[in-house]
């Protein structure tokens, strides 16, 4: 079962890397899903923890929508 809109993003927003620990290090981790926050962003890869917040997917074209509310 899928948690989110579509497989792409299902798929980048549970990506877990075998390398970084933390998602903001990881070049390969595009989208982050802030289960506190419930909301989705695209990562800045600047070396920080920056990121945009988006409420689209970038795949599909879906409202995202909170986890908790599905």
């Amino acid at each position: 079962m899928k948690n989110h809109c579509c497989d792409d993003m299902d798929v980048h927003a549970n990506f877990k890397c075998d390398v970084h620990d933390h998602p903001f290090d990881c070049p390969d981790k595009i989208i982050i899903y802030d289960v506190s926050d419930e909301d989705y962003g695209l990562i800045i890869h600047d070396g920080g923890s920056s990121r945009i917040g988006i409420d689209y997917c970038p795949w599909c074209g879906s409202k995202l929508q909170c986890l908790k509310r599905k």
